[in-house]
């Protein structure tokens, strides 16, 4: 239920909204001190016997899809928003309707619409001027449009439209299907001033898509695609705050991400020395940070089987680490496998990523490095956190060698449910051919350079690893001595 009376209450100026964020998943507690053999065969009764965990779901209403077209123009000392979005989503308003077709009754539309365009757009735009929040807007015009018009295609054509006449009286406009159009008014200082936006319409629909074009003097028009609640936009950030932001996106991405958090679960079950964890790390850092880049700058195939093939990539790793702890690993093989399952897991970093550079502005090149540093802190954190972990639990609950059996396996099985759906989900695409033409080449000599890069990438680490082994070697020996 919605209480109008107690809209401007809950969405006063300045009123800030946190964010939360799911849990992470919870530690599996392996038996107490398992027979060797009994360990071996969780892996294969678990996956023969395909065991499935379900918590039944209530069943929920199809949920409606709104879309919002919003331009944001300062102009002199005037800030001009012009907003449209589907009459539909104005609920709690008494529409005059007329006939069983459920028609809008234009000429006594007007304070109806007005009424809308506050309850429901006016109450949610929140727009401050150089970190200090605007005043509430005037409502210059507002107007009912019909579905197929395309004024809001320009700004002027969509000024034009809504501050000029409204429609005719004997206009047949279905009232679900029309649109309202409002331009809303904001005195400022200068145009030239730094602004942020908090557009709060993801009240109006449980799928909301919010279109902002901010046309700012002088400038280019920028263009930002909001889904749901985005909180407060910078519309041209500095290069720190843009770079905050991304330190926090590639933070909080790699915390809350289940498959990079058993992926590197697995990664560090049988090796948590230091010397032993730097070759591994590094060449997963190093991985994930060139396909990170190779994605952003358009030097990955655009074909739409390519994000699931990522996926199941993704989760391939995750099932051969946990099967290869199960059988011995070896520290020349890990940082091999981890250097090449990073590619893939840079690339699944780099698909959320291309949808928020859009919030960069114009340090499109520092949100990238503040991205990278966010999931090396993320990663950090991690390893901090389950090193000791690890070695407290080998210490006291189980065997090493066992309780790495024990634990792999099960990671291994939920691995294996993971790649084979989306290896199902792969069978689903038709696959084409590349046309062997100017742009093709082009791609293929930019992955040239990227593999020349990666090969020498893997030079360095394997040089690397080779000192750390003799490194060891003449411990061993000074050791015996």
């Amino acid at each position: 239920m919605r209480y109008r009376g107690a809209t401007v209450g809950c969405l006063r100026l300045g009123e800030r909204v946190g964010l939360t964020r799911p849990p992470g998943p919870q530690g599996l507690v392996p038996p107490r001190r398992p027979r060797a053999a009994m360990a071996l065969l969780v892996f294969v009764v678990l996956t023969l016997t395909d065991v499935q965990w379900s918590v039944p779901v209530g069943a929920h209403e199809i949920p409606s899809e709104v879309r919002i077209l919003l331009f944001f123009k300062p102009e002199g000392q005037r800030l001009r928003v012009l907003v449209r979005a589907p009459l539909e989503a104005m609920t709690d308003i008494d529409w005059p309707l007329v006939g069983i077709e459920g028609l809008l009754d234009v000429p006594r539309a007007d304070p109806f619409l007005r009424d809308a365009s506050t309850l429901w757009l006016g109450d949610n735009v929140f727009v401050t001027e150089n970190g200090v929040p605007l005043p509430y807007p005037t409502v210059a015009a507002v107007r009912a449009s019909l579905p197929s018009d395309r004024a809001f295609e320009a700004y002027e054509t969509a000024v034009t439209q809504t501050t000029g006449e409204r429609l005719p009286n004997d206009a047949r406009l279905v009232k679900n299907q029309g649109m309202i159009d409002v331009l809303f008014e904001f005195p400022i200082g200068s145009d030239q001033s730094r602004f942020a936006i908090y557009p709060r319409f993801a009240r109006l629909s449980s799928q909301t898509q919010t279109i902002i074009r901010f046309l700012a003097p002088g400038q280019p028009e920028r263009v930002f695609e909001i889904h749901g609640d985005g909180g407060m936009i910078l519309l041209d950030p500095r290069w720190f705050e843009a770079a905050w932001r991304f330190v926090k996106e590639g933070f909080f991405h790699i915390i809350d991400g289940a498959e990079h958090l058993l992926f590197l679960f697995v990664l560090l079950v049988p090796f948590r020395r230091l010397r032993a964890l730097v070759p591994i790390v590094t060449s997963f850092t190093l991985a994930q940070t060139l396909t990170i880049l190779a994605s952003v700058y358009d030097m990955t195939p655009a074909a739409l089987w390519f994000p699931t093939f990522v996926d199941l990539l993704t989760a391939a790793s995750i099932l051969y680490l946990a099967l290869e702890n199960i059988v011995g690993p070896r520290l020349e093989r890990r940082w091999i496998m981890t250097f090449a399952f990073g590619l893939a897991h840079g690339f699944a970093f780099a698909f959320p990523l291309q949808q928020t550079l859009q919030f960069a502005g114009g340090h499109v090149f520092a949100s990238l490095v503040a991205f990278n540093i966010g999931i090396e802190a993320g990663l950090l954190l991690l390893v901090a956190l389950l090193v000791p972990a690890l070695t407290l639990f080998f210490q006291f609950a189980v065997a090493e060698r066992i309780g790495t059996i024990v634990l792999s396996a099960l990671v291994a099985h939920t691995a294996w449910h993971w790649t084979w759906e989306r290896y199902d989900q792969l069978t689903q695409y038709q696959f084409v051919w590349p046309v062997i033409d100017a742009l093709f080449l082009a791609m293929v000599l930019r992955w040239l350079m990227v593999l020349v890069v990666l090969v020498g990438a893997g030079y360095i680490i394997h040089g690397f690893v080779r000192d750390n082994e003799d490194g060891n070697r003449r411990a061993e020996i000074g050791e015996a001595r």
